[in-house]
């Protein structure tokens, strides 16, 4: 069944004005679903039994199955199921100065990086447009439930879950027009991220389409023998191609793009990789962030020591890369992509 935020705002008034209602109401029910993220029972401007229409026939398309809190309530995971058929994972993190969310593109990934839980699931659905907003209106509505210590409002929205969001480029292109678009959600572009493993040509529409959104490569390795195991779309697109596609999209939007980089311990964190790296990020402009990697039940390596994170960010810098060690928020409440939906499917 769609979800409510599937519905232009066109859609959702001719929706109403056919059950009978006036034009009006539509707006009083667009500006509470986009603008507050209000669930219908928070609706008490709208009748009882309008709110229990739209619950049965436009419902909001997100259910909470389980959550899970950290970092003293400032980090919360949910296994959410949309659409009344998708289970996927959406993470908010509330910092000092910002609220997060990394909201799911897919449910499960077919791009097979062996040591991402979400890779070892295998792709189950593309999400709709609206399934991808749901996630981002269930993040306004909790925000202002975190701790005091951050700012208790939406801020930023990574695609960063389950799945590899420009093998889904369809809908998450309409989704990014609808979540930076004033009259609907109204997040400014430039405080959304799209994550990839590196997909060129949904780097280069990108570029074009959406070009305040920033852009994210999670690299994982600087050579293409080792990102051919890792990352294997790399085998379609090399670091050469890949590369040549993130300076274009530097180019056109000027923006400076980020090199995710999950930490394995004596896989990639070599120093051969540092040294092999720091040149790619030089010529890119770009920012390194190191993960080190969270451990899942189906990849046999293990995150990467501080000694070996240290030394690795010491190559790093001695030869001018700009480089970030990234807090690994909610470990134990297996908040890496895909851990908690593997956990609570069993597969």
């Amino acid at each position: 069944m769609p979800t409510v935020y599937d519905l232009s705002f066109e859609q959702l008034t001719d929706r109403l004005v056919a059950w009978g209602e006036p034009a009006f109401r539509a707006k009083q029910v667009w500006t509470q679903l986009w603008k507050r993220a209000s669930t219908y029972e928070q609706m008490t401007d709208v009748s009882p039994a309008l709110r229990e229409r739209l619950t049965a026939e436009l419902p909001l398309g997100v259910e909470v199955l389980q959550e899970r809190t950290a970092d003293r309530g400032a980090t919360r995971k949910a296994l959410l199921r949309l659409g009344g058929e998708h289970v996927i994972e959406a993470v908010l993190m509330g910092y000092r100065d910002r609220v997060t969310v990394c909201v799911s593109s897919q449910s499960g990934c077919a791009m097979g990086c062996t040591f991402c839980a979400t890779g070892q699931m295998g792709l189950r659905n593309n999400l709709t447009a609206g399934e991808i907003v749901a996630q981002a209106a269930w993040a306004r509505r909790e925000a202002a439930r975190l701790p005091s210590t951050t700012p208790q409002r939406l801020t930023n929205l990574v695609f960063m879950g389950m799945g590899e969001p420009l093998a889904n480029e369809r809908h998450v292109s309409t989704a990014l027009g609808w979540l930076t678009d004033r009259a609907a959600f109204g997040m400014g572009a430039r405080h959304v991220t799209m994550s990839t493993v590196g997909l060129v040509p949904g780097i280069e529409h990108l570029a074009v389409t959406h070009p305040q959104v920033g852009l994210a490569v999670s690299l994982h390795a600087a050579s293409d023998d080792l990102r051919d195991q890792l990352v294997p779309p790399n085998r379609l697109y090399p670091i050469a191609r890949l590369t040549e596609a993130i300076a274009a999209w530097r180019a056109r939007t000027r923006r400076r793009p980020s090199i995710e980089w999950a930490m394995i311990d004596r896989v990639n964190d070599t120093t051969e990789q540092a040294e092999l790296l720091a040149p790619i990020a030089r010529r890119l402009g770009a920012h390194v962030n190191l993960i080190p990697l969270n451990p899942t039940p189906g990849y046999p390596a293990v995150g990467s020591s501080p000694a070996r994170i240290r030394r690795f960010v010491e190559v790093l810098e001695r030869r001018g890369a700009n480089v970030t060690v990234r807090d690994t928020r909610g470990r134990r409440i297996d908040a890496a992509c895909g851990q908690l939906a593997l956990s609570a499917t069993g597969s």
